[in-house]
């Protein structure tokens, strides 16, 4: 087979690459660098968590007796807690430790599991809607979708779609999730037509 000629080496740096794709971001930096594909995945976690306020892979390094530890990243909820995070595939020398210095920075400090990242549709669904990171919705179709959830309560992916008239409809609506005039469940199933779609007030 092809694959087979190709040089491990390859392989190995194409993987590497592969892993520090990001898209466009609306709550961390316009571009991300990842140590790991399950770095850039948290990534996408915290991109759609609507109880993340901003993330940042540029977390500040935490000394302490076991040694000098810089987490994969820094995040801030809607609390206005900050937060220290680690994706799981990285080794932590003393996370106790690490916790308790994390705490006198004034910060809390986490590991998070692979169930976190990986379990139910979340991130399949957030890979999706993150191609939409940065579209414009014109005025004229963002009014029409709150109108029409405004009269019906919610309604279904497929229905919000049918009212948008001005640019691509599921672009537009994708977008509107992320920038959080509409939300949707993203756990239990991936997006699909029969998807229900909530205004958010507030």
């Amino acid at each position: 087979m092809v694959h087979d000629r190709i040089p491990s080496q390859l392989r190995e740096l194409a993987a590497s690459t592969q892993a520090v794709v990001f898209h466009r971001s609306l709550k961390g930096p316009p571009t991300g660098s990842f140590r790991s594909a399950l770095t850039r995945d948290l990534a996408s976690i915290l991109e759609v968590n609507p109880d993340v306020e901003w993330w940042s892979p540029s977390a500040p390094a935490i000394e302490t007796e076991a040694g000098v530890h810089v987490p994969d990243f820094e995040m801030s909820d809607g609390h206005g807690v900050r937060w220290l995070l680690d994706a799981p595939d990285r080794r932590v020398l003393d996370s106790g430790r690490f916790k308790k210095a994390a705490g006198l920075a004034g910060f809390r400090y986490k590991v998070l599991s692979r169930q976190d990242i990986y379990d139910g549709h979340r991130l399949q669904n957030a890979r999706d809607l993150l191609r939409y990171t940065g579209h414009n919705v014109p005025l004229g179709d963002r009014v029409r979708v709150l109108a029409a959830l405004d009269e019906n309560g919610s309604l279904t992916f497929s229905d919000c779609l049918s009212v948008i008239r001005e640019t691509q409809p599921v672009a537009a609506l994708a977008s509107m999730v992320l920038q959080r005039f509409v939300e949707i469940e993203l756990d239990d199933a991936l997006i699909g037509p029969e998807t229900q779609v909530r205004r958010i007030r507030g």
